[in-house]
C-alpha cells in the first residue's frame, strides 16, 4: 500500500469518525460503546412516531409519558460509568 493511499484512508476514517461519533475507536471501552448503542436505540424509537406509538400502545402508557422516558433513560442508559484506574 502506497503512502499516499494510507494517507488518504486515514483522512478518511478519521472524517468517519469526527461525523459519526457512535462508529468507535481503538481506545473505545466496551462501556462506552454499549453506551453509544443504547443512545442510538433509544433515538431511533423515539425519533419514529410508528414505533414510539407501538411501544407506548404494548405500555399502556400514554405517548408522552413514554418519549419522556426514553429521553430521560438517555443520559445513562447503562448505569453510572465504571470507575477508571489510576495508572
Amino acid at each position: 500500500m502506497s503512502s499516499e493511499l494510507r494517507y488518504t484512508a486515514n483522512t478518511q476514517l478519521e472524517h468517519l469518525h469526527a461525523r459519526y461519533t457512535g462508529t468507535g475507536h481503538a481506545d473505545l471501552t466496551k462501556y462506552d460503546w454499549v453506551t453509544h448503542q443504547h443512545r442510538d436505540t433509544l433515538s431511533s424509537i423515539v425519533g419514529h412516531p410508528s414505533l414510539l406509538s407501538y411501544l407506548a400502545l404494548a405500555d399502556g402508557e400514554a405517548i408522552g409519558r413514554t418519549k419522556f422516558e426514553m429521553t430521560e433513560r438517555m443520559l445513562q442508559p447503562c448505569g453510572p460509568p465504571p470507575k477508571k484506574d489510576e495508572d
